[in-house]
């Protein structure tokens, strides 16, 4: 039996769902960040469970050919962009062999699966920054991300996967939050202001949205603030405040005050346009995002003639995308923010075949569909896939088609065994939403019909 502390040397003979290296020892498995598939490497055992362990990469003995230099500072201790020390046409192979690997452990047999599709530029992609506010051990102001597996900010001045406006926006914020003396927010003592700073732009439009969210009602010095930032940044648009006063891992509170501009902004996908408010969803990448949409919408082979629900609808993206090659659309969303954003955005569009409800696609469901049947079904649900009461509705209404859009491959899997009783999964195309990130960043899409 392996323990802690112990160092070994292993082969590394596959990847994990997060894209680290797996090892055996006497059969045991053992995980192993930084590592990748064929390398041998020295680890040291950071911890033992039941069933499997965690080692830390000590030294690489054997490379790899995919692997390449780091040239982030912040890669060791971020743990953001855990697969950037792999040459990104392998990530592309990893992720797409986690989603088969998935859907087979599942399903029990191979079905067909396309290569996951990258990006040209996988660099800058991101077009909304979210950095925590903090005081470092030295009493320091912070601001950056989460070291990984722990609350501690590395301080972050760059990001290779952020947009380079935002950034430097960001920064000049918080040279701006440390000049005027705000103090932060400290997790331990639930006191201070600031926590976190997130800059959101429009890929097309170039609109920025800046949030800065408190942990206090009032914002010391923000019309300092205001006028710093502005006077500099060109693109802003609008400064908000989002107020969060709860003891959580939630970022966002539900209040939230406009500083400066009309609260949101707006951005295309295609010729579509979208406002987004603070607490809209939003894909962060809008580039890869018409790729997936677009994905999906081939696959659904519409004629204009068909009726589409499309479940777990955020802001009514899909289904907007979809809306002039559709009879009518029903988008569903817990979140009655986004709900009220999907309605304006129809009306953006003048998007006439769209209704739009809010509450529970598990409760809102069973009930449309006695009124109303689908000729296909969109599914883009959040990581812990669909709830079964969902699933449940789909077999026994069996629309013509449905094309299901997942960030998590264990859940997707899951919940396309299920619908396998009345259901043929046709095909799957990964696509690489967040490039460089762990592996379950990859989308993959299965076209499943009667």
């Amino acid at each position: 039996m392996i323990k802690k502390n112990e160092e070994y040397i292993v082969d590394i003979i596959d990847q994990g769902l997060d894209g680290e290296g797996i090892a055996k020892i006497n059969g045991f498995t053992v995980f192993v960040a930084g590592s990748i598939n064929q390398e041998k490497v020295k680890i040291v055992i950071t911890k033992v469970l039941s069933s499997f362990a965690y080692g830390r990469l000590l030294e690489v003995i054997e490379r790899s050919e995919s692997r390449v230099d780091i040239d982030c500072s912040t890669f060791k201790r971020c743990g953001g962009c855990n697969l950037r020390h792999i040459k990104y046409d392998k990530t592309l192979e990893i992720k797409t062999n986690i989603v088969k690997n998935c859907l087979i452990k599942a399903l029990g047999y191979e079905p067909e699966i396309n290569q996951c599709i990258g990006m040209e530029n996988p660099l800058y992609y991101r077009n909304k920054l979210q950095y925590p506010v903090g005081i470092n051990k030295e009493g320091n102001f912070v601001m950056g991300v989460f070291a990984e597996r722990s609350h501690e900010i590395i301080e972050t001045r760059q990001c290779l996967i952020q947009d380079e406006e935002c950034q430097k926006i960001a920064n000049e914020l918080f040279d701006l939050i440390k000049k005027y003396e705000i103090k932060p927010y400290n997790e331990a003592e639930r006191s201070g202001s600031i926590r976190h700073i997130i800059i959101r732009k429009g890929e097309k439009t170039n609109e920025i949205m800046v949030t800065i969210v408190t942990n206090t009602k009032d914002l010391k010095n923000s019309k300092e603030l205001i006028e710093g930032i502005i006077s500099k940044f060109k693109n802003i648009k609008t400064i908000v405040q989002n107020i969060n006063s709860k003891n959580t891992n939630v970022i966002l509170g539900n209040e939230t005050k406009v500083l400066y501009g009309n609260g949101y902004i707006e951005d295309y996908l295609e010729n579509f346009k979208f406002k987004i408010s603070p607490l809209s969803f939003y894909q962060v990448n809008p580039i890869q995002t018409e790729v997936l949409y677009n994905k999906a919408i081939e696959y659904a082979n519409l004629t204009g003639k068909e009726t589409i629900f499309d479940l777990y609808c955020g802001i009514g993206t899909i289904g907007i995308f979809a809306s002039k090659k559709v009879k009518k659309i029903y988008g569903i969303e817990v979140i009655k923010q986004a709900i009220e954003n999907a309605k304006e955005n129809a009306k953006l569009n003048n998007v006439k075949n769209s209704e739009f409800f809010a509450g529970e696609v598990e409760n809102i469901l069973p009930e449309l569909v006695k009124k109303q049947e689908a000729d296909v079904v969109f599914i883009d649900p959040p990581r812990k896939g669909c709830d079964k009461k969902v699933l449940d509705t789909l077999l026994e209404v069996k629309p013509k088609k449905i094309i299901y859009i997942s960030c998590n491959p264990a859940t997707l899997a899951r919940d396309v065994a299920i619908l396998q009783e009345k259901y043929e999964l046709m095909e799957v195309q990964p696509v690489d939403m967040f490039p460089y990130t762990r592996a379950r960043g990859g989308s993959g899409k299965p076209k499943s019909k009667t």
